[in-house]
């Protein structure tokens, strides 16, 4: 399963949770989970709501009754000098303004105590990330939600000058904000999602009035949180991606860019509470199709991937093969060289990087610091892959992991080499003999590398 993103109108976490739960099936499910995590204070409101005639839904959080609200301001104003502070307070808030449905509310309270909080209470860091572990939720989704709000934890501390140690957040908006992030969590988990790419992020322009005073959109943590990641500005005048945004985005998001080819089977809109020209959603674009091709075959799996190459014509191989091994240990997909000649006949290697969107910027920063070259070019392709599984065989020699590659009618197989080796190893035997015992366990015997970069 893959989801693609539409962001052109940012993103908050209440509009991400409204735009997966659309795509969920068995949406009463989800609901249920949500109340019986006991939040304290939490309500959650489910609504039908239509932006641009477009019909989609839009959740309203609400902590002892209370929404966490910001305010847009287009004011001509000046900050004093003696606004700057070195406090700690919190920039989680997203778009839930008054606004009307299209009909009555589904409210969902998880906690059976109205306001069981302090209105001036605040909690620390460490507090929030305690309260999401004990929630009672699959392993994997409090491992995504407490990942998700240490992004949130650290881009405060770091707006702050402070450590995380220190940061502490008012409870209606730490409260607000670990529900959209267990909420997107869960959801993504109940849909079985394996890939979510995005589109670049539109933060929107001006200023948002926030406790402490006026600052620029986006929001300085928003901002922080959101280095790394294309986002762009625009006419619109508000803030459209919220720190919580920004942080599920980082968290989920493999890739930014435009929409692959996909085929898509639902779609989901999450509205947001104010009214522009455009429509103010996410829109969530779900495939079930990642393992075929454009004539339906099974298995066939498309990517997109980065190539970083230079010329490299006075280091030694030593150094040439560390830097290698250094991007590889930092997410390169694939290194290699190849032997070329450069000006005034040198002989030369041009080394090549292959890897993911998201490792880019920083594997191509690693070639120039480590390497000699002084640039470095980078190129986008679309690739096809055959779909990848793991089974193991039982041989003599022990249990052995085979690499299972299928697609376009293809079927390959390799056996593992760290396996091989060790059962060659322990049974003192050569490797061939090992090899040769896995496949003939294979079936058909077609054998491939199955690697693809």
């Amino acid at each position: 399963m893959r989801i693609y993103l539409d962001c052109s109108m940012g993103a908050s976490g209440d509009m991400l949770m409204a735009a997966l739960y659309e795509l969920l099936p068995d949406k009463w499910a989800f609901r249920e989970k949500m109340e019986r995590l006991g939040l304290p204070g939490v309500t959650i409101e489910y609504a039908d709501s239509i932006k641009c005639g477009i019909k989609g839904t839009h959740i309203t959080i609400k902590v002892c009754g209370k929404e966490e609200i910001s305010e847009d301001t287009n004011e001509q104003f000046t900050i004093p000098a003696s606004h700057a502070h070195n406090h700690n307070h919190n920039h989680n808030h997203n778009h839930t303004h008054d606004h009307e449905y299209v009909h009555d509310h589904n409210q969902y309270p998880l906690s059976p105590d109205p306001c069981p909080l302090s209105p001036v209470s605040a909690l620390g860091f460490d507090e929030i990330l305690e309260m999401i572990r004990k929630l009672d939720l699959p392993e994997k989704v409090i491992d995504d939600s407490l990942g998700v709000y240490k992004i949130i934890g650290e881009a405060e501390a770091a707006v702050h000058g402070s450590s995380l140690d220190t940061v502490h957040l008012h409870e209606i908006g730490a409260l607000d904000a670990v529900t959209d992030i267990v909420g997107c969590s869960l959801l993504i988990n109940m849909l079985g999602v394996n890939d979510i790419t995005s589109s670049p992020v539109h933060v929107g322009s001006g200023f948002v009035k926030c406790e402490h005073g006026i600052l620029p959109v986006p929001a300085p943590a928003a901002a922080e949180i959101l280095k790394g990641i294309p986002i762009y500005g625009g006419r619109i005048k508000g803030e459209l991606c919220t720190p919580t945004g920004a942080a599920l985005l980082k968290r989920f998001v493999t890739q930014f860019g435009e929409m692959p080819p996909m085929t898509v089977v639902r779609i989901g809109y999450g509205m947001g509470t104010k009214d522009f020209a455009a429509a103010n959603c996410v829109r969530a674009l779900l495939s079930e199709d990642d393992a075929h091709d454009e004539g339906g075959r099974a298995g066939v799996m498309r990517d997109t991937v980065y190539e970083i190459s230079c010329n490299l014509d006075d280091m030694t191989p030593e150094a040439i093969g560390a830097s290698l091994g250094l991007l590889f240990s930092n997410g390169a997909l694939d290194v290699y060289t190849t032997p070329i000649s450069m000006k005034k006949n040198r002989p030369a290697v041009m080394l090549s990087c292959i890897c993911a969107e998201k490792d880019r910027d920083e594997l191509a920063e690693l070639i120039l610091r480590h390497t000699s070259t002084l640039g470095v070019r980078i190129c986008k392709y679309y690739r096809k892959v055959l779909s990848r599984t793991v089974a193991t065989v039982p041989t003599e020699y022990g249990d052995i992991r085979v690499k299972r590659a299928e697609g376009y009618g293809i079927v390959k197989y390799k056996p593992e080499y760290n396996d091989v080796l060790a059962a060659a190893h322990r049974h003192a035997v050569p490797f061939t003999t090992v090899h040769e015992a896995v496949s003939g366990k294979q079936g058909d015997g077609k054998q491939g590398d199955g690697s693809s970069a």
